[in-house]
């Protein structure tokens, strides 16, 4: 690891990070991603219903939802 850590963030912003389950923290990550976000958008608009959304989430980022 680099010495000059000045450009970092406070570690401390991320504490909440050690008590997220596996899937809270998948969802962290997956939220910032940029290209799934701006896909999310599309299937968004382009879905008829949730179950239409969920279906194409699935078959593009192989997700799956809790009932």
């Amino acid at each position: 690891m680099p010495s000059d850590r000045s450009g970092w963030r406070s570690t401390a912003e991320y504490d909440y990070v050690e008590d997220l389950s596996a899937s809270d923290l998948a969802w962290e990550w997956l939220r910032r991603n940029k290209r799934y976000s701006k896909e999310y958008a599309t299937l968004s608009k382009a879905a008829t219903d949730s179950a239409a959304l969920k279906a194409a989430l699935l078959d593009k980022w192989r997700l799956r939802f809790r009932s």
